[in-house]
């Protein structure tokens, strides 16, 4: 592969709350710098990183407080305004594809700096599949947060906040802490972040059953059951659950959820959800005497979306508040025992900045590098790219009327 020169610009994260993770650990400046000598790679200095300024000027990359002339900027989340780089290439999760409207500015910003957006979460194969992400580690904290919640809200044991581990090694040493009655846990989807908190889950040596066991046995034990969609949802029509059908058209089935809200007690809600896809329950449905779910964590954290309970995102600080169903509003934690605890944390992987950055720089360094350097003949960067010399580009010419404040 012809690599011709380029600077790499690794931006200090702006958006506040602050975040600590990296798109690349000191080692892996250093390994791709080694890999790629035509690429120079600069490091703007930052007090918020987990690794220090001088471990990446240790391993090659040039400090410095300016990154706005590099050619491609690589960072985290959502970049300020008065920081994108006008005419240059940035990565970053942009949170708009979904018409995030308090993202709308950072769009419309994008395009009038006529800046080429590539956003992480658009990365993916030649079969739609993510090639990066962070939903692992969603996944891990998500779970061990509704553990540690459950523990505190009857006050059976208590963990350590998982950003007070040094990393995944130290958080496990929290597991054996961890002694739960006989109680019901759903877990919802099956992707990088269910695989998280199963690891968490099984971590704690409690016990995977299927949805159907769930549901109709009684166990002595804690237990866990993992859902997909086929597991929850029904056609209106009648008609037998098809999974593509469901992704294609979500609109035509009804949420069959309430069946597991009756038998559960905690709710680890790890999959993806479509507006046009049916809510898991509603407000009036947690009312209801026979609802039993009493924790919810919400590591997809849609707010006002499928779980009427996620009334806004929390933050690591303060990551917990008790939703009252019966009128609908916001109560200090551990208030009522008829109130739904409530984990709605939207950065978790925060929490664990070291491990999540180390597996995320090794994927971009394994799967999204070589495209961006060479041809991209898989089109790995083009399907990715949102905004491209001030232009929405073909697969996002749908969010038009959101750019333009027309809907």
């Amino acid at each position: 592969m012809i690599v011709q020169p380029l600077s790499i610009g690794l931006i200090k994260e702006g958006k506040i709350p602050t975040d600590k993770r990296v798109p690349l650990t000191p080692d892996q400046v250093e390994e791709l710098l080694s890999k790629y000598p035509e690429v120079e790679l600069k490091c703007q200095r930052s007090d918020i990183r987990c690794f220090a300024n001088e471990a990446y000027a240790n391993a090659g990359a040039a400090l410095c407080d300016d990154v706005t002339g590099c050619d491609v900027i690589l960072g985290v989340k959502e970049v300020p305004v008065e920081m994108l780089a006008e005419g240059k290439t940035h990565f970053f999760f942009s949170h708009t594809i979904k018409k995030q409207s308090y993202n709308r500015s950072l769009l419309q910003a994008m395009l009038n700096k006529n800046i080429r957006l590539i956003d992480w979460e658009c990365l993916t194969d030649t079969h739609g599949r993510r090639l990066i992400a962070f939903g692992r580690y969603a996944g891990i904290v998500g779970a061990y947060n509704a553990i540690l919640t459950f523990g505190q809200r009857y006050n059976l044991f208590h963990l350590r906040p998982a950003h007070q581990c040094f990393d995944l090694d130290d958080l496990k040493s929290e597991f054996e802490k961890v002694k739960l009655p006989k109680i019901k846990i759903v877990l919802t989807g099956g992707g990088r972040v269910a695989k998280g908190a199963i690891e968490v889950l099984a971590g704690m040596q409690i016990r995977k059953v299927s949805p159907a066991e769930l549901l109709h046995e009684v166990y002595d034990e804690p237990v866990f059951a993992q859902l997909n969609s086929r597991d929850y949802h029904l056609r209106k029509d009648g008609a037998a659950f098809n999974r593509d059908d469901f992704y294609a058209n979500p609109s035509a089935y009804d949420s069959d959820f309430l069946k597991f809200a009756r038998k559960a007690d905690v709710l680890i809600a790890g999959a993806f959800w479509d507006p046009e896809a049916p809510v898991l329950f509603t407000r009036e449905d947690m009312t209801h005497l026979d609802f039993k779910l009493r924790v919810i964590a919400d590591i997809t954290c849609d707010i006002e979306g499928s779980i009427p309970s996620t009334k806004r995102s929390t933050t690591i600080e303060d990551p917990l508040y008790d939703y009252n169903p019966d009128n609908d509003r916001e109560e200090p934690p551990f208030t009522d025992e008829g109130n739904v605890t409530v984990m709605a944390v939207d950065n978790l992987p925060c929490e664990l900045p070291r491990n999540a950055s180390h597996d995320f720089g090794r994927e971009f360094l394994r799967q999204i590098l070589p495209s961006l350097l060479g041809d991209d003949q898989d089109r790995i960067i083009g399907r990715a790219t949102i905004t491209d010399q001030g232009a929405l580009t073909p697969e996002f010419k749908y969010l038009q009327g959101y750019v333009d404040g027309t809907e």
